[in-house]
């Protein structure tokens, strides 16, 4: 196909959206996927998706059929489950999807928009041509054979795998690679239970190291007697095995007593900050490919769709302007950040705290009230901590046992502050951005080494 303004790698939720919203801004665009276009949308997953995301996007609710249940909040367990808090606010309201179905949705109205859907067809690498993705090599994977595809712009939204960032040179000035420690290895079952829930329009998340070390685990309620059941650990030295943990954690208890298997299987997922850049000359980056997921509970179709369709507003400018440079396109990394990353980055932060903290820490921060519903909803919208003088002399009454836990505590709220006040100042071109970058750097060294004290 000749004449192409954009090709979009990979037909997901940020894929899609990038591809579908491309196309309504008048582009000629190009969607591939390795699926079938029957299979698009089968993703192993967590299914949850807040309503305030189709609110920001202008995007329909999903449909009766593609939603398996609507969920009012959170309920998150201590490691040693005798503490819980039950989490509620508007932006924990939302969904929990079928997800094929809704990836059906989405890539029919890519189609719809205009959009050239190949699907089948298993993209190789980059081609980079002067300093620029001019476009990328393939497989068609029905005839076995090499194709090539050119256009002014690639997007990829290729997934955790991220088969184009990966292989770009240095002089894009993209990130590559993404730290083992940032990625969290999950398995999870779809499953049909014998007995009713208890709470079916609540998530439940236990995050316990005992288990799940720098992860936690998850019932998702999918109606009153099916639920979404996984488990995740960070993906450093040594790791267990999340299949064998759930199985012999969680699936082992009462709850899944004659339980039965509708499907399930393994997925990985960065729970970082996004790319401090997601551009560079003639690519852009979005979804799971730019680490657009929220780092505490791993949800990615919201940040996905948020990246996908900013992307294609600022590729709808660059390329009417002729100019598809990483200056070009640098308001796509700007109004990203300004949309969602800046919560990330600060999310990253209480995940740093969450996973230093030890179960003792977390059964007593829990059981004394040091860390409340208050700021885990607080938290969850990407707001700061706020302790007020009455509120410090109350915790730390009840902190004495735990005085340094008490101090971390103070120390990722007054480091959240910090990182949400020096993502507000990312800068509006290329030309500061090594700077930024550097302090960027040296926050979340500080954390690390803070939150372990």
């Amino acid at each position: 196909m000749k004449d192409l303004d954009v090709i979009v790698a990979g037909a997901g939720t940020g894929g899609s959206s990038a591809a579908k919203a491309a196309a309504n801004a008048g582009l000629k665009v190009c969607l591939l996927d390795t699926k079938k276009r029957k299979d698009i949308g089968k993703k192993i997953c967590g299914d949850a998706i807040g309503r305030h995301h189709f609110k920001a996007l202008g995007l329909k609710d999903p449909t009766s059929d593609e939603i398996e249940c609507v969920m009012e909040g959170i309920r998150v367990f201590s490691p040693d489950r005798q503490t819980s808090y039950a989490v509620k606010g508007e932006k924990l309201y939302g969904y929990i999807l079928n997800r094929y179905r809704f990836g059906q949705r989405l890539v029919k109205e890519a189609v719809g928009a205009g959009v050239y859907l190949y699907d089948e067809t298993q993209v190789l690498e980059p081609i980079i041509e002067e300093g620029f993705v001019r476009g990328v090599t393939a497989k068609d994977r029905k005839t076995g054979k090499k194709v090539e595809l050119r256009a002014s712009l690639v997007v990829d939204a290729t997934g955790f795998f991220a088969t184009i960032r990966r292989k770009l040179k240095p002089e894009l000035d993209i990130e590559t690679s993404v730290d083992n420690k940032d990625v969290e290895v999950c398995y999870r079952e779809i499953r049909r239970l014998k007995q009713p829930l208890d709470e079916p329009s609540l998530c439940q998340i236990c995050v316990t190291h005992a288990i799940t070390p720098g992860g936690y685990y998850w019932i998702f309620p999918e109606g009153e007697d099916k639920v979404n059941v996984g488990l995740g650990v960070a993906m450093t030295k040594g790791f267990p095995n999340p299949k064998e943990q759930l199985y012999k954690h969680v699936i082992s208890q009462p709850l899944f007593v004659g339980s039965s298997v509708i499907n399930g299987g393994s997925w990985f997922v960065p729970t970082r900050r996004p790319l401090d850049s997601m551009v560079g000359n003639g690519i852009m980056i979005v979804g799971d490919a730019a680490c657009q997921v929220n780092p505490i509970h791993g949800g990615g179709i919201g940040p996905s769709m948020i990246g996908g369709s900013l992307a294609a507003e600022t590729a709808a400018r660059a390329i009417e302007k002729s100019d598809v440079s990483r200056e070009g396109l640098w308001e796509y990394n700007v109004s990203y950040i300004r949309k969602y990353g800046s919560k990330q980055a600060g999310l990253e932060v209480f995940r740093i705290l969450l996973q230093k903290m030890s179960d003792e820490d977390l059964n007593y921060g829990m059981h004394y009230k040091l860390l409340t519903e208050e700021d885990l909803l607080r938290t969850s919208m990407g707001e700061n901590i706020h302790f007020t003088i009455t509120e410090k002399a109350r915790r730390m009454l009840k902190g004495l046992k735990k005085i340094s836990l008490l101090k971390r505590l103070r120390s990722a709220a007054n480091i959240m502050r910090e990182v949400k006040n020096w993502y507000e100042n990312y800068p509006t071109s290329p030309e500061n951005f090594e700077e930024w970058r550097t302090g960027t750097k040296e926050i979340f060294e500080k954390a690390n080494t803070k939150l372990t004290e």
